[in-house]
């Protein structure tokens, strides 16, 4: 389908948007304005993890809808703290401070440890050292962390404070570390750069480096979090423990709330008049968010992920086999997978939407799927059969024009 192109929109012209709506969804389904439904493996990108709908959800947001919407961070508000302990009983963390998106969840990781460092008494220490194909946010400061020239481009000087270096290079690590660094930031799986896992050893050896050099280690689950890798944070599988984290997108299912989750002594900077949110831990973000804990948590939830997320990799390495001209390789973990392609990503994304299934493209050639963490193996074997068909269109399209 075109993009849209309509020069009278009202509307900021910065995405080249699909011309596709919906009008409901029913888990892992959407079904657009003229009735026709998609398998749903985008996500709104990695943010429905419960799927559309999910009846639990729409009874909280329901039932704090009609009690109080937002009353701002002057007053106590108790989802906060019942939220808060819920999170640091399930992570790391001590303490969290709640904002709206992924964006915001990082600027206050960033400023969480910049101000640490001035409480020590070392305000030099203000420079992060960040990765290369890194995607952090599109606030002046994230764009700057994530350093890649298309999002920087236009905007005048980068924001000042960030060391890029390539991903697995320890000499230039190593060396990137010096008397003003303050913190190591990094994805434990890149989404945007292209389901880029890090690799255990690495994650264990920032982490030595850190303790090391007296540095904190931040860690970006914006993507990776609530439960998509199989563990509720994706950094669990390398038994290692940042010392800030930012989390989001899944963490409202689709109602817009990130959180800074840090230990006691990482956050001990951030003191009254430091941070705010205007409408960050609002009842309602904290009611929707709080319910999406109760299904992630609950269970065996993790493991059916897990189990699922290990289905849906075989079935695709098996697409993998079939279509070795389009396709190469099959990456990521749990329900966060990648498929690096060699034909164009868009091409094979524009194809599986027009056989009814949706996928989103990805840094380093790759196409996405984020399937809802509630997917069951009949959906995941309908998504593959639709994905198969689209790889089968993608090559005849190329053999009729070569």
């Amino acid at each position: 389908m075109a993009s849209e192109t309509s020069s009278d929109s009202p509307l900021f012209s910065t995405y080249a948007r699909v011309n596709l709506a919906f009008e409901r969804g029913e888990g892992p389904w959407l079904i657009a304005t003229d009735g026709r439904r998609y398998l749903d493996f985008m996500g709104g990108i990695a943010v429905n993890v419960l799927g559309h709908a999910h009846p639990h959800i729409v009874a909280a947001l329901k039932t704090q809808a009609e009690k109080l919407w937002h009353v701002s961070n002057i007053y106590e508000i108790p989802g906060q703290r019942a939220l808060g302990e819920c999170l640091a009983a399930a992570t790391f963390a001590d303490c969290v401070f709640f904002g709206n998106s992924g964006a915001e969840a990082v600027e206050c990781a960033i400023k969480t440890a910049r101000r640490y460092h001035y409480s020590k008494g070392a305000p030099e220490r203000v420079r992060i050292i960040t990765f290369e194909g890194a995607f952090h946010g599109r606030t002046l400061a994230t764009i700057a962390a994530g350093g890649q020239p298309k999002y920087l481009e236009g905007f005048g000087p980068p924001a000042g404070g960030f060391d890029q270096v390539k991903l697995g290079d320890e000499k230039a690590l190593k060396a990137a570390i010096g008397p003003e660094t303050a913190a190591i930031m990094i994805e434990p799986l890149q989404g945007e750069g292209g389901i880029v896992p890090v690799p255990t050893a690495e994650l264990r050896e920032l982490r030595a480096l850190c303790d090391q050099h007296g540095l904190l280690l931040v860690l970006d689950e914006i993507q990776s979090g609530m439960g998509r890798t199989g563990r509720f944070l994706a950094h669990e599988w390398a038994g290692i423990e940042p010392d800030i984290a930012a989390v989001a997108k899944g963490l409202g299912a689709g109602f817009p709330v990130g959180v800074c989750l840090a230990t006691r002594e990482a956050a001990s900077g951030m003191i009254a008049g430091t941070h705010g949110s205007t409408f960050g831990g609002n009842p309602l973000a904290m009611a929707v968010a709080g319910a999406v804990l109760d299904v992630i948590l609950g269970d065996g939830f993790l493991d059916h992920v897990q189990r699922t997320g290990l289905l849906l990799k075989q079935k695709l390495a098996a697409i993998v086999d079939a279509h070795p001209d389009l396709v190469e390789v099959v990456r990521g973990e749990g329900l966060m997978l990648g498929i690096k392609c060699r034909a164009p990503n868009g091409d094979i994304a524009n194809a599986a939407r027009e056989e009814g299934l949706l996928l989103v493209a990805a840094g380093d050639n790759v196409v996405r799927l984020l399937p809802p963490l509630t997917i069951g193996e009949a959906e995941i074997d309908e998504a593959v059969e639709r994905l198969d068909k689209a790889l089968t269109a993608v090559s005849q399209s190329k053999a009729a024009a070569s």
